[in-house]
């Protein structure tokens, strides 16, 4: 099949190019064909530029790449060809070569007249479409050297990031590489924090007696360094270290005084020095990105951190990949998301699954019994998971609903213990609801007639905005219908069921008839039959 024009979409616009010398189908596969295809000036002889309607800028390009992508003809693409295509009937229709098949199928739906060929169907339109992105840059006389491959470069790095979607304001990736590296310095300050008390207990050995807590005591040999230099005049600097404990500090110096330790040169002192400030420093940023987690989870899943604290939160969604994944989860995965080599183990095994996995550290569960832990863990994974959903698919942050399923797992962890009945689903979320709406000024919804079953399962104030108007929006079309049956006068009402019942009764009469017919001709043959048995005995 021939084609009459040919659509070329690139970065800096439309162009829609006359075919004027038909390529030969037979034997287009054959490199001498091929390569006059990639010779411009063969080619130039082939097409001819109708019309080029560039992109206003760098948005307006990204938009319509985007719409290319998807298969839909953008308002601009329609106005481009209405304008450069001739008009065409049933009978003289007009081929238009397309790169994409699914932009095709949108041609075809808004140009019924325009048959659309694509490169998948016809190796000629391939070849044809080929040439153009080869020698755009030449054919399109408006255009400069260079134009085309900066437009391609810009328009490529904006539509990568349009689909990555990422947002400064929410994005879970800073949180997985938080809680990631807060993991990785745990486990260094550890290490590091031990090998300074090695090596500076030959030092002063009655100090670990005296201070247990790691950190601590990277801290006491940094301000100590040399044993011997300390005396009653560092007592509140020393106190000041150990949480202005004064009686600790008093024995620290009294155990310097009579220490049983080696004293060492002072090159090895400047060393063991250098290393307890790595410690130390270590120690105090690791402090600050856990400050950094929190304030970043108060953003990202303000819920999920109110419910189960923001480490315990920010390790679920590492877990899960993103919080997109993790409110996808049911609450049964939620709830052993963590314990998969335990989950398979004891599959393969055919023993007991484990209850619980990432959510074990949450004190809820060291809370409940021995025999409650299973039960209190499903809990609260099923609170997680609504927590979660919540926080991905709201715009506004606001902890409310994680507040509310807080209180709820701690109602249930009272009930285990005393029997006490805790609050239902249904009212605490319409409870935390009403909350988001008063502090968005917005009136009660119930006011609006929207049920407590709609407003039960944790909707957006968006959503709830949006019920309130389509419910506005029925009554007064039920006013409407209300107020044109009062004014209608009785006279046109009575001609009105009138004519209902003549419809009535003529649908009735032709039913009676159609069954009377039907049962006629059964009877008939019915007789024929009988007269046939007779013949043929």
């Amino acid at each position: 099949m021939s084609v009459d024009y040919l659509l070329h979409e690139s970065s800096v616009g439309y162009a829609v190019f006359k075919v004027v010398m038909q390529a030969d189908s037979i034997g287009n596969r054959l490199k001498e064909v091929q390569d006059k295809t990639q010779d411009l000036a063969h080619f130039g002889k082939m097409v001819q530029l109708v019309s080029f309607a560039p992109f206003q800028g760098a948005s307006q390009a990204l938009e319509n790449a985007n719409e290319v992508s998807e298969g839909i003809a953008s308002e601009y693409l329609r106005t481009v060809l209405e304008t450069n295509l001739p008009k065409a009937s049933k009978k003289n229709k007009i081929t238009l070569g397309v790169s994409d098949r699914n932009l095709a199928g949108s041609i075809k739906a808004a140009f019924p007249s325009v048959e659309c060929e694509t490169g998948e169907t016809s190796e000629v339109v391939a070849d044809l479409l080929r040439g153009l992105r080869l020698h755009a840059g030449k054919l399109l006389k408006q255009l400069q050297e260079g134009d085309v491959e900066r437009a391609q470069l810009g328009l490529g790095h904006a539509y990568s990031r349009s689909k990555v979607k990422f947002s400064v304001q929410k994005n879970d990736n800073h949180i997985i590489q938080a809680i990631a590296t807060l993991d990785h310095l745990d486990k260094a300050i550890n290490t590091f924090s031990m090998r300074v008390r090695e090596w500076y207990s030959w030092h002063f050995p009655e100090l670990i007696r005296i201070v247990s807590d790691n950190q601590k005591y990277a801290k006491l040999a940094l301000f100590i360094g040399n044993k011997t230099t300390l005396s009653e005049e560092s007592l509140h600097d020393l106190a000041a270290l150990v949480d202005d404990d004064e009686s600790i500090a008093q024995a620290i110096i009294d155990a310097a005084r009579v220490s049983m330790g080696q004293d060492i040169s002072e090159t090895d002192m400047e060393n063991v020095m250098a290393f307890a400030k790595r410690a130390v420093s270590l120690s105090d940023y690791r402090k600050s990105l856990q400050g950094y987690l929190v304030s970043k989870m108060s953003i990202v899943a303000p819920n999920l951190a109110a419910l189960i604290g923001e480490t315990v939160g920010a390790r679920l969604i590492s877990h899960a990949g993103s919080l997109t994944n993790l409110s996808k989860y049911p609450a049964s995965t939620v709830q052993i998301l963590g314990a998969e080599k335990a989950l398979f183990r004891a599959l393969k095994t055919k023993g007991n699954t484990p209850k619980y996995g990432l959510i074990y550290h949450s004190s809820f569960i060291g809370r409940a019994g021995q025999k409650n832990k299973g039960r209190i863990s499903r809990f609260l994974a099923n609170k997680c998971s609504i927590a979660s959903r919540i926080d991905n698919f709201s715009e506004a942050p606001t902890t409310k609903f994680g507040d509310a399923l807080r209180k709820q797992v701690e109602e249930r962890l009272e009930f285990y213990a005393s029997g006490t009945a805790p609050t239902k689903n249904e009212v605490a979320m319409k409870s935390a609801m009403d909350d988001v709406l008063r502090d968005i000024n917005i009136e009660d919804p119930t006011a609006g007639g929207a049920s407590d079953e709609e407003m039960a399962d944790g909707v957006t104030a968006q959503a709830t905005e949006q019920l309130i108007r389509q419910k506005k929006l029925k009554k007064a079309r039920k006013e409407d219908k209300a107020e044109t049956e009062v004014t209608e006068p009785a006279s046109k009402k009575k001609e009105k069921k009138r004519k209902r019942e003549s419809e009535v009764n003529v649908d009735g009469d032709v039913k009676a008839k159609k069954e009377k017919r039907g049962h006629s001709e059964g009877a008939a043959e019915a007789d024929g039959k009988k007269k046939k048995k007779r013949k043929s005995e």
